[in-house]
């Protein structure tokens, strides 16, 4: 880049220094034959006057200062960035994830301090009434969307008005957090297609439940399921999300896949991210995705669970069979409130059947993945330090809700060695 003269002024004398070229003296024999042909007149303004003329086009507008020159540049570095500005609705007992995007520009990828509120129709997602319908999106959490060129997904908090306060619907901002709390979540899910599961008969049902966990094959998987999950892989990964993997499930049609995050808002902002991703992109298949609990009824297929592995830096690191023992008490104390956050229709699911434990009663045990916990053998081996998974969240469950309820519980139990009156560290 000069930094002696501007851009303006050397492309101007650049055309200045240009001239016109006479023809060549030697014709051709086609050229010759036309000699007879009167010539056509053209006028041609001179070098000098077009370059005159051009000038004065392009300076009109603006004086030539280092002002203008700068603003003139700024603008044309910046990039228009597509913002889709995604939230959790106001029904219930399940809520519905929502979207709308606005184009703003910024001179690189977006941070989330520059990210503005924006309001919306909040009497179309029932959270207000239509003579007071605004509602506020609070960005909370931005990442990049590999679908869309300069794309970025905001998840959003919904705010009243004011945008300060937190909207009736809005559980992610009133619950517990630590980042010393690790969750991961095992979201398992049914491709719908026609009213069915993917892969089920128009009548009656495909063979057994038995060879579709961890399928490979047509017979077991289908021709798309595949494709899909692995798309949707590659978009998580691509957005910064940390999915940790997937697989074929029990039922035909049925598959999952694994959120991990540091504390329980930045894990439940990437599973909800990652519910998004999954239903925008079966958008295009004509598939749709159902995380009902127990969409097949009372019948000899799997229901769907999102089971929620979750350490803390003192289980992790301090643990003991003796803070354990009272650490399972207290799960059993709290049974109800967390089955009352665990996902609606959780006692269709939770039976005692089909790799679960009744609802309304709490067990553990090593490995076993008919309790309420599953114990690891690793966390015996390791001196009772490490992660537990709680097998009872179902697939609608809402992740902020699940992993707030597991840090109260938590928190309620004294530490075996320090005395602390919480553990959720």
């Amino acid at each position: 880049m000069t930094t002696s003269k501007s851009i303006w002024t050397l492309f101007v004398e650049g055309l200045k220094a240009t001239r016109l070229t006479p023809a060549s003296e030697e014709m051709s024999e086609s050229a010759t034959a036309t000699e007879n042909i009167p010539p056509i007149e053209i006028a041609i303004a001179t070098p000098s006057v077009a370059a005159n003329e051009m000038t004065a086009a392009i300076i009109a507008p603006q004086s030539e200062t280092p002002e203008n020159i700068a603003s003139t540049l700024e603008r044309s570095e910046m990039t228009k960035f597509k913002l889709e500005y995604i939230w959790l609705d106001g029904y219930t007992p399940t809520p519905n994830l929502r979207g709308k995007t606005q184009i703003k520009e910024f001179y690189e990828f977006p941070t989330l301090e520059q990210l503005p509120l924006w309001g919306f129709d909040g009497s179309s997602t029932m959270q207000a009434e239509g003579h007071s319908s605004d509602c506020v999106l609070k960005p909370v959490a931005v990442y990049p969307d590999p679908a869309r060129t300069n794309g970025a997904l905001v998840m959003c908090e919904v705010m009243m008005p004011d945008g300060v306060t937190p909207h009736a619907s809005n559980k992610r901002a009133t619950i517990l957090d630590d980042s010393g709390a690790w969750f991961g979540f095992e979201q398992e899910y049914f491709f719908y297609k026609d009213g069915r599961p993917l892969g089920f008969p128009e009548n009656g049902y495909p063979a057994p439940q038995g060879p579709y966990y961890t399928g490979v094959g047509y017979k077991n998987v289908g021709d798309v399921a595949r494709k899909i999950v692995e798309e949707h892989l590659d978009l998580c990964l691509a957005a910064g999300i940390n999915h940790e993997g997937i697989n074929a499930e029990v039922a035909k049609g049925q598959w999952e896949f694994q959120i991990f995050g540091k504390g329980s808002k930045k894990a439940a902002d990437e599973m909800w991210m990652a519910r998004y991703l999954m239903l925008r992109l079966t958008e295009k298949y004509g598939i749709d995705i159902e995380f009902h609990c127990k969409p097949l009824g009372d019948t000899d297929w799997n229901g769907s669970g999102m089971h929620a592995n979750f350490s803390t830096t003192y289980l992790r690191e301090t643990g003991g069979k003796d803070y354990f023992e009272r650490l399972m008490a207290a799960f059993e104390k709290n049974l109800h409130d967390h089955i009352a956050v665990y996902g609606p229709d959780n006692h269709l699911r939770l039976t005692g059947k089909h790799e679960t434990a009744p609802w309304n009663k709490f067990s553990y045990g090593v490995a076993d993945r008919g309790a309420s916990i599953r114990v690891p053998h690793s966390f015996v081996k390791n001196g009772y330090r490490g992660y537990l998974e709680d097998r009872r969240p179902n697939s609608q469950g809402d992740p902020y809700q699940i992993a707030s309820q597991i840090l109260k519980t938590i928190s309620s139990v004294p530490f075996a060695v320090s005395g602390s009156s919480s553990a959720a560290a």
